[in-house]
């Protein structure tokens, strides 16, 4: 159980830490103030949902996981090339549309893949998939 709980969280981890990242990276390139306040707030969910990650790692005696250095690196080219041609809000969008997809996508993939894990973590990965998915809906309107 445990190990399922601290893998569960690793995962949890890194995808926060990929998903404010991504925010950051977007952020320089929106127009909409309506946008740029949703996409903060976003961000400060999780970075919420974070501190909370970070909390269960302390308490498992674990120091996490970096999102992998390809990932970044590609997701990186990606924004920057869809942007440096179109500075545009719709871009933004659809950018993050794309993560929190790919987001989603592999938190219920661990889920189902750490099933011992602690409700309380399960809980914690859920929430995250939730904020997620709110932002997806959030988006649409800027597609």
């Amino acid at each position: 159980m445990e190990d399922d709980t601290i893998k569960l969280l690793r995962e949890c981890n890194a995808g926060i830490k990929m998903g404010i990242s991504s925010l950051d990276d977007v952020m320089e390139h929106v127009k909409d103030s309506s946008l740029e306040k949703l996409l903060m707030k976003s961000k400060d969910t999780h970075c919420r949902l974070g501190d909370e990650t970070h909390d269960y790692l302390r308490e498992y005696h674990d120091e996490g996981k970096e999102p992998a250095p390809m990932a970044k690196m590609m997701s990186w080219m990606k924004t920057n090339v869809k942007l440096g041609g179109e500075d545009s809000d719709r871009v933004v969008a659809d950018l993050i549309t794309d993560g929190c997809n790919m987001g989603v996508k592999s938190l219920h993939r661990y889920l189902n893949q750490y099933q011992a894990a602690d409700d309380k973590v399960k809980k914690l990965a859920k929430e995250t998939i939730a904020a997620e998915e709110t932002l997806i809906k959030d988006l649409r309107e800027y597609l």
